[in-house]
């Protein structure tokens, strides 16, 4: 199936869901599956195709602070689930999930910074779907279950394991990170993480393979 008919095929599905209430979206996979990318052109197709008004909210801003991770010991373990605020983003999703006609300010991560900023975006009243994307959106655990009572609708990106190293090893060069390091950051961290994601999730209501 082609990329741009998979984006077609779900933003339909989304826009036959529209009502009055606003509907939120998870878009969930391991670490280099594309999620970002994805949930980027499935809200510009919803928007300029569709003429559905829809905002991106990424798990990324709920990212603990490094005054956080390093005192507990978990810094080199950035991205695991452990080190997001999970609880955080229950409260948002269920502010979004309201519908009330109040604007929604949310975080967004700053890469550049590796830090991230609250109330840096807002998301609008009238906004009528929301794509959630992060890793662990669906993972089948105590402490992140509670945010699928939040969604509409759940999509899993599927990625080969080949794909994703590819994709995570040429990340961290852009970084500037040599050899060493790369391999460090790939085989004590995003691939156990990807290992997770793939293992631990629950069944999504669609499956894209290797977008």
């Amino acid at each position: 199936m082609s990329e741009i008919k998979e984006i077609e095929e779900l933003a339909n599905r989304i826009a036959s869901m529209r009502g009055s209430t606003r509907r939120i979206v998870a878009i969930a996979g391991p670490p280099g599956s594309g999620k970002s990318t994805f949930a980027d052109h499935l809200n510009q197709y919803l928007n300029r195709e569709r003429a559905c008004p829809a905002e991106i909210l990424a798990m990324d801003g709920f990212h603990y602070d490094d005054m956080i991770l390093v005192p507990s010991g978990l810094r080199s373990r950035k991205g695991a689930p452990d080190t997001f605020d999970v609880d955080g983003l229950a409260v948002t999703l269920q502010r979004l999930g309201a519908d009330d006609g109040r604007n929604v300010a949310v975080p967004v991560f700053d890469r550049g910074i590796e830090i991230a900023r609250a109330g840096a975006r807002i998301i609008a009243a009238s906004v009528r779907v929301i794509i959630v994307e992060g890793n662990y959106l669906l993972l089948d655990d105590p402490n992140w279950s509670a945010l699928r009572g939040h969604f509409d609708l759940t999509v899993m990106l599927d990625v080969s394991d080949a794909i994703l190293e590819d994709r995570l090893s040429e990340r961290w060069r852009t970084h500037g990170f040599d050899a060493a390091t790369l391999k460090e950051k790939l085989e004590d961290n995003d691939l156990p993480n990807a290992r997770l994601v793939k293992a631990k999730s629950v069944k999504a209501d669609y499956v894209i393979v290797n977008y």
